[in-house]
C-alpha cells in the first residue's frame, strides 16, 4: 500500500456527461463515430441511441462538469481534510482550474489519488484537455513513464492485488470495508439525467465531493488510519 504520508496525496473524482442528451442531437458524423466505436455492443435489445446514454463515459464523446479535490492538510495539532470543488457548464474553463490545481500541488514523491484513476479519471482528464488546447500538467504527462513510476495511486488498484481482471466499485468497497457514506439522492447512472434535464450543477458537485470523501476513507482503512470525521472536513473556494 501507499505509505507516504498524507499531505502527498491529491484525492480527485470527476462527474461526466454525454456531449449533447441524445444521439440524434449529435451532428451527423459523430453519429457515424459513435455507432462505429460501440458497433460491437449494437444489437436490437441495445440499439445505438440506448448505448449513447452512456456515452459520458468516453473522453471522445463525453465532457467532465465537476472535479472535487480532496487534500490532508495539519492545522493545530490536528488533521484537516481541505475539499476543493469545481463545477461549470463550461468545460475549458472547468479544466484551466484543474490544470491550476494540478500544477500548484506537482512535487516530487506527491501523488493523485482516485477510484480507477487510471483506466478512467487520469486518462479522461488529459483527453479533455487536450481536445480543449490546454496544456497539460506536468503531473498528467506520463508518456514514456515507466508504469510503476507514475504518480497515480489507485484504490481499485490496490484492491486488486495484481488481479488485472477484478472491477470493485468504490460503492461496494465503503459496503464491505464497513465505510459510512452519506446519503445521496443520486447515483452515477443519474449524473446526466440531472444535468441536462434538471439543470442543477449543484447537486452533481455534491455527490462528486461525497465520492471524494469516500475515495479518502478507502485509502484511510488500506492504510489502517482512522476515518475522517465530519468536523476535519473543511470546504474551500466553492464555485
Amino acid at each position: 500500500m501507499h505509505t507516504a504520508p498524507l499531505d502527498q496525496y491529491l484525492f480527485l473524482d470527476i462527474e461526466t456527461v454525454p456531449l449533447v442528451y441524445r444521439f440524434e442531437d449529435l451532428p451527423e458524423k459523430f453519429q457515424k463515430l459513435f455507432e462505429k466505436k460501440v458497433r460491437y455492443k449494437i444489437t436490437e435489445e441495445n440499439p445505438v441511441e440506448k448505448i449513447y446514454q452512456q456515452a459520458g463515459i468516453w473522453a471522445e464523446f463525453g465532457k467532465i462538469v465537476s472535479i472535487s479535490f480532496g487534500i490532508f492538510k495539519p492545522e493545530n495539532g490536528k488533521r484537516k481534510f481541505y475539499i476543493r470543488d469545481l463545477a461549470s457548464d463550461n468545460e475549458r474553463e472547468l479544466l484551466l482550474k484543474t490544470r491550476e490545481i494540478l500544477s500548484k500541488f506537482h512535487k516530487p514523491d506527491r501523488f493523485l489519488c482516485a477510484h480507477n484513476g487510471k483506466e478512467f479519471d487520469f486518462p479522461y482528464i488529459a483527453r479533455r484537455m487536450i481536445i480543449n488546447k490546454i496544456p497539460l500538467p506536468e503531473i498528467l504527462y506520463v508518456h514514456g513513464v515507466k508504469p510503476w513510476e507514475t504518480p497515480f495511486c489507485d484504490t481499485m488498484e490496490l484492491w486488486s492485488f495484481g488481479d488485472r481482471k477484478h472491477y470493485t466499485s468504490l460503492e461496494l468497497l465503503c459496503k464491505i470495508l464497513d465505510i459510512p457514506v452519506s446519503k445521496s439522492e443520486m447515483d452515477g447512472s443519474d449524473v446526466a439525467r440531472v444535468y441536462y434535464e434538471e439543470n442543477d450543477l449543484e447537486k452533481i458537485k455534491k455527490y462528486c465531493r461525497q465520492d471524494v470523501i469516500a475515495l479518502a476513507n478507502v485509502f484511510l482503512r488500506f492504510r489502517e488510519d482512522k476515518l475522517i470525521s465530519p468536523d476535519e472536513i473543511q470546504i474551500i473556494n466553492e464555485n
